[in-house]
């Protein structure tokens, strides 16, 4: 007698990496999915300084000197610089100790952070018209903090260029991002952001051509996760109820409350 044999064959899976890894976790040195991202990163600044010639045409002379904000824009920075034929500075000196600060509980924790992050040469600083360039904007409270220590080191005018489009969503497949509420971006204008941070003009990256700035390096990656700019979760299983619920985990009163239980586990463990 025949057996009867029944196999579920799995659908095809298709690679959609997520795009932020790209333009702002990842090493440079790294090599993800066939892609350099060091070679990606330039192709960014390549893009975003094409635009910058396009869009701020009037304004392009004004620009003294360009600076990155270190350091996952440094080479997206000097290919703006070549493109705009703008001399390219380093302005800014990193403390390597000090990590990620839009991931940090509570507004007064991530000021005093990005203060101990970062020192300005006030020599690249005084008395010109500066292009600050970083890879992306989150809170706005790193970049909001950043302008005005270059204010401070006697900057006269500041431009703005983000790598990253706008992020007006969170991310929901690994990395612990603020709530929409928390984001600067969520809705809001580029002139409003442009205001709450400071500068006197902003741009930011389109998302195609920060996508096609990877796929140069592999065209046969086809799609990404760009869920933390469109809000379009690449899963398809992501519900209102479920990014209220994470929102609710991820503010910084939960944070807070959080450090606050962890302090005392500690405390009570020494006694």
């Amino acid at each position: 007698m025949a057996s009867f044999i029944h196999n579920n064959v799995p659908k095809v899976s298709v690679l959609n990496p997520c795009i932020f890894e790209y333009v702002y976790f990842a090493r440079p040195d790294s090599t993800i999915d066939g892609v350099s991202v060091y070679a990606a990163r330039v192709h960014m600044g390549e893009k975003l300084g094409k635009k910058i010639v396009k869009e701020w045409a009037d304004e392009i002379d004004n620009i003294d000197v360009v600076i990155p904000i270190p350091e996952t824009s440094t080479d997206i920075a000097l290919q703006i610089a070549r493109v705009l034929g703008k001399p390219y500075r380093q302005g800014f000196v990193k403390n390597r100790y000090v990590g990620r600060t839009f991931i940090m509980p509570g507004q007064a924790q991530r000021i005093s952070s990005v203060r101990r992050k970062l020192n300005t040469i006030k020599a690249e600083f005084k008395d010109k018209n500066v292009l600050l360039v970083d890879d992306s904007i989150v809170r706005g409270t790193t970049s909001e903090q950043i302008v005005e220590m270059a204010r401070s080191a006697g900057a006269k005018k500041i431009y703005f260029a983000s790598a990253a489009p706008e992020i007006r969503y969170p991310n929901v497949y690994g990395i612990d991002m603020p709530s929409c509420d928390e984001l600067i971006a969520y809705g809001r204008n580029v002139d409003e952001i442009a205001e709450l941070i400071g500068v006197d003009k902003l741009i930011f990256q389109d998302l195609t051509a920060l996508t096609e700035s990877v796929q140069l390096e592999n065209p046969a990656i086809q799609g990404f996760d760009c869920s933390v700019f469109t809000g379009e979760y690449i899963t398809g299983d992501i519900s209102p109820e479920y990014l209220n619920k994470i929102a609710t985990q991820r503010n910084d009163s939960a944070k807070k409350k959080r450090e606050k239980q962890a302090s005392n586990l500690e405390i009570y463990n020494e006694q």
